[in-house]
């Protein structure tokens, strides 16, 4: 990739609808190549790692206006840290992480936004709820008063052809459209958080709100 950051994030930005939030996914890209997202008009960043953000959090905090977005999967012993570093986590995957970060919250008087992860196809690859236990879970879920859950987060399994890839999307979109006319006083479906570097312009295409860009962005990773 010869192009600049800047660049390709102007180009990016130009090709997505205004009420899609472009995550600029910046694990294992430095606080620099942040800086260079930054002024290019980035605000909104994912890492999946909590110590590696947590440096680049330190080397950034003259920039006040960033939101830090957790992507990666979360062990229950990293909550307390994710709640404190991170305003947003999408990849809140079960149940009992849902309760323990409930707790924290309270106990740290934050309100994290969170996205709740469901894997629409089977897929021993990847954490999250299957639909049948998501749609079980719901009734508990809505009492975590300390959450603000706010949509759903999903990655389709590798090896899949576009329009299956569109399909799995679409399917997020059915079910967010399902839980929200539920009318649970604790659940909103505002955020579809779906499509990555490979496959954002389908998510884009099924309704995604937030799309979590990395290589496309800030080239291949070592």
């Amino acid at each position: 990739m010869n192009s600049s950051i800047s660049e390709r994030i102007v180009t990016i930005r130009s090709s997505l609808p205004t009420s899609v939030r472009l995550i600029a996914v910046s694990k294992q890209a430095s606080a620099q190549a942040i800086r260079s997202a930054y002024a290019a008009g980035i605000r909104d960043f994912g890492e999946s790692r909590i110590q590696e953000a947590a440096s680049k959090q330190a080397e950034l905090q003259d920039l006040p206006d960033i939101t830090w977005h957790f992507i990666g999967h979360l062990q229950s012993n990293k909550a307390k840290k994710a709640i404190e570093q991170f305003p947003w986590i999408h990849s809140v995957d079960n149940l009992k992480l849902a309760q323990r970060l409930d707790q924290l919250a309270q106990q740290l008087g934050v309100s994290p936004q969170v996205c709740l992860q469901v894997k629409i196809l089977p897929d021993p690859t990847k954490s999250g709820w299957s639909v049948p236990e998501l749609l079980a879970d719901l009734p508990t879920l809505n009492q975590y008063k300390n959450l603000q859950i706010q949509g759903l987060m999903t990655i389709p399994p590798s090896g899949l052809n576009d329009p299956e890839i569109l399909n799995v999307f679409n399917l997020n979109r059915e079910l967010a459209k399902e839980i929200q006319e539920l009318n649970w006083s604790h659940i909103k479906m505002q955020h579809l958080s779906m499509g990555m570097s490979g496959d954002y312009e389908l998510a884009v295409q099924a309704g995604a709100t937030m799309v979590r860009l990395g290589t496309i962005l800030f080239g291949d990773r070592s």
